[in-house]
């Protein structure tokens, strides 16, 4: 018969969520096992590192330990260090250092240097290392080497070299660190030059050369990389997937998908994740609906981070029921990610009060909300024009929930009353922010001046904006927006001849549509081919059929040039979605759906032309622009014109 210990220890490896844990905790209480510090210690653990949303729960918990030691102060800094508040640690660091007589030892500085690096602190980091140096851990490999990946977290390349070069025999592992810090700080040269240098490589050090390369953009070289090497493992495969993914090469990333599988190697977590990111970014429905497949098949749905992944991707490709459907299925095994992860999808689609709903009933199931669920919260309160519920959530936050608003928090609040048409009260909300405004943040507002043609305000906005990034495109293409619709043609050629004389290129827009499991872009203004002469002459002919049948007249006002009307009509006729929804329409005969996914925001004569499209040719269109899901049925649109 097991005893009491050995019982909770069984009952902990099966524990796999917060509801099971809490059950177990109050057995160790009515058992009196709370006074065991081996017990803690394991409950400390498990709470802190296996369940991936309890941190909360596992800080109380060790609030109610009486004297922790330094392995259990060790657990929640590790915790907290990869949390997205590690900044939470250096609190509790020192007060290890003032309660113990015991020293820190080389996993707490390990730990505690982690976290100084994932906050971006260098005046931490350096002080942290001066107390290292003072306990002589600063040579210990482990610590060492997170010195090099600290430094590097906080841009400083060269206190991470000089790092490195101090210590004794540093083995492979340090290597690989110094590589990926000459990565981090985007010195690519300075990477392959240490590469070079390496008197041993393994693996890893390929596989860190990959993920370099792919992080800088760099897929030509990655590409070689991959090609030379004798031996290739899972982790090399999915550092291509995501790579390639991640700079917007779907298709490779496909490829490399597929290769990896006729290889006879079986995808792992990493590589699964990696191509349903790709499939999510890039709107590739029918491709994601061949790996659910496949992961049913395989069991990989027991993975929750895989659930977690298909989820967002059939919720980004525009199937909000079927993620709906995934999310469901995996009962009491959804984490905090899951939980978020579907109201981002309702808010993405315009269910504001749904994502509300949802959220209720994740604080009902016992899953406690952090920053990210509030982002997903507040944008679909945004989104749904839920203006007095965005703005209690906003309070509740700190009020309720003891989470410090993020910049993030801000730009959504700002977005919500932007959206709403209170650009005063949006304006207000920014000045007397407690945190400097970003230029994200103003550029929200310039968003909304945008939409809502608001000039004088814009140009206030503007103005901020110079000052805190005055090369990006977005900023002048905005404020010439604003002007053209007001009929400003005079500032519109000063916005312009500005853009010029600073060498300011406009983020050229791009529309994709998967058609028969391959991916299909194009881009405005982008030379002619095959496939956009197909496309061209489809939209030529749909064009025509909605101008006679539904009486389309073209919106102009806000293209930029100040030119001949005609000319006007054939600028926005060749945008990128236009183009995409007529290659759709030549291509897919069956009458499904068409889904396009767009790089910018929908502007406001595509977005008339999809409407009319959908009653002309009774279709269902679904475009995903850069802020949000539309979808065109009967003429009409999901967002209401709300957008």
């Amino acid at each position: 018969m097991l005893s009491s210990e050995q019982f909770c220890l069984s009952l902990l490896r099966e524990s796999k969520t917060l509801k099971t844990f809490k059950q177990i905790h109050a057995f160790v209480s009515k058992t009196g096992l709370d006074k065991d510090t081996f017990i803690l210690g394991k409950l400390l653990i498990h709470c802190t590192i296996t369940i991936s949303d309890a941190l909360h729960y596992a800080h109380n918990l060790f609030l109610k330990i009486p004297n922790p030691d330094v392995f259990m102060y060790n657990t929640l800094i590790r915790g907290l260090s990869e949390s997205d508040t590690p900044q939470r640690s250096i609190p509790l660091f020192v007060q290890m250092r003032r309660q113990l007589s015991l020293p820190p030892d080389s996993f707490s500085f390990a730990f505690i240097l982690k976290a100084a690096g994932n906050f971006r602190s260098l005046k931490a980091g350096i002080q942290l290392h001066r107390q290292a140096i003072g306990f002589g851990l600063d040579t210990h490999l482990f610590v060492g080497t997170t010195l090099v990946s600290m430094y590097a977290e906080s841009g400083s390349v060269q206190s991470a070299q000089k790092v490195f070069d101090e210590m004794f025999e540093p083995n492979v592992v340090a290597w690989n660190a110094i590589v990926t810090a000459y990565f981090r700080c985007g010195e690519v040269n300075g990477a392959e030059r240490i590469f070079n240098r390496m008197p041993f490589r393994n693996l890893t050090s390929l596989n860190v050369m990959l993920a370099g390369y792919t992080k800088a953009g760099e897929v030509d070289l990655a590409r070689e990389l991959f090609s030379q090497m004798p031996l290739k493992d899972v982790v090399s495969w999915s550092t291509m997937i995501v790579g390639f993914a991640h700079n917007g090469c779907f298709n490779e990333a496909f490829g490399f998908f597929r290769e990896l599988q006729r290889g006879g190697m079986a995808p792992n977590e990493v590589s699964l994740t990696g191509v349903l990111h790709a499939c999510a970014q890039a709107g590739a429905f029918d491709f994601g609906k061949i790996l659910h497949g496949y992961m049913q098949k395989s069991g990989h749905l027991q993975i929750i981070s895989v659930n977690n992944a298909l989820l967002d991707t059939y919720s980004r490709c525009g199937f909000v029921g079927m993620a709906r459907l995934v999310f469901e299925d995996m009962l009491e095994k959804k984490n905090i990610v899951s939980w978020t992860s579907m109201m981002a999808g309702l808010a993405m689609h315009g269910y504001g009060k749904e994502a509300i709903e949802l959220f209720h009933q994740m604080v009902d199931f016992g899953i406690w909300p952090d920053g990210i669920t509030f982002i997903s919260l507040l944008y679909a309160c945004s989104h749904a024009g839920l203006m007095e519920e965005g703005y209690r959530y906003f309070t509740q936050m700190s009020k309720i929930y003891g989470i410090q608003p993020a910049v993030e928090h801000y730009g959504c609040m700002v977005d919500l009353y932007g959206r709403a048409g209170q650009l005063q009260k949006a304006y207000e909300f920014v000045v007397q922010m407690p945190i400097p405004p970003t230029d994200i943040i103003w550029r929200t507002l310039l968003g909304a001046c945008s939409i809502h043609g608001n000039v004088k305000l814009a140009e206030q906005v503007k103005e901020r904006l110079s000052d805190l990034d005055p090369n990006d495109s977005g900023d002048h293409v905005l404020l010439s927006n604003v002007y053209a619709v007001a009929g400003k043609w005079k500032d519109v050629a000063a916005v312009r001849r500005s853009m010029t004389d600073m060498r300011i290129k406009k983020t050229p827009g791009w529309s994709m549509i998967e058609v028969d499991k391959t991916m299909y872009r194009f881009v405005a203004g982008e030379g002619q081919n095959e496939i956009y002469k197909e496309a061209y002459d489809k939209l030529k002919e749909i064009m025509l059929r909605i101008t006679v049948e539904g009486g389309y007249v073209p919106e102009v006002g806000s293209v930029l040039h100040d030119i001949e009307g005609e000319e006007k009509e054939f600028a926005v006729l060749l945008h990128s979605e236009k183009l995409a929804v007529a290659f759709g329409i030549a291509r897919l005969r069956d009458r499904r759906p068409i889904r396009i996914v767009k790089n910018l925001r929908i502007c406001r004569d595509c977005h008339s032309v999809m409407q009319l499209i959908s009653k002309v040719y009774r279709l269902e269109i679904v475009v995903r622009d850069r802020s949000r899901f539309h979808s065109f049925e009967n003429g009409t649109c999901s967002c209401r014109d709300y957008w």
